[in-house]
């Protein structure tokens, strides 16, 4: 994974670098932790099960941590997610589930 690869994924790199002192080691490592952690995982079964209020939780924190590093294509349905279930939304996920999810996998490609 590159920085030029991260850009044209659509990560807003000049954030997420700058976020991390301009250190591009750092901020690609931290790219790599984020889309190897379980959470997306466990937010998408908390959803499966109903659970909204763990399900929150986990995206609230997924969103920060994504928000964080500038993973704009991951942030930006990941916020709309966690407004839906901040408000306890009765709808069907599953579309900003599988949207973030192929985002995801994208990243993992590079």
């Amino acid at each position: 994974m590159t920085i030029k690869q991260l850009k044209s994924f659509g990560a807003d790199t000049e954030t997420g670098l700058n976020r991390c002192l301009g250190n591009a080691d750092f901020y690609i490592n931290l790219v790599e932790m984020a889309i190897k952690d379980p959470s997306f995982s466990q937010l998408a079964a908390a959803i499966a099960q109903n659970n909204l209020d763990a399900a929150f939780e986990m995206a609230h924190a997924l969103k920060g941590v994504y928000g964080n590093i500038a993973l704009t294509p991951v942030y930006e349905p990941m916020c709309k997610l966690t407004e839906l279930l901040r408000n306890r939304t009765d709808t069907d996920y599953s579309q900003l589930i599988n949207q973030i999810s192929i985002k995801l996998n994208e990243l993992r490609q590079l």
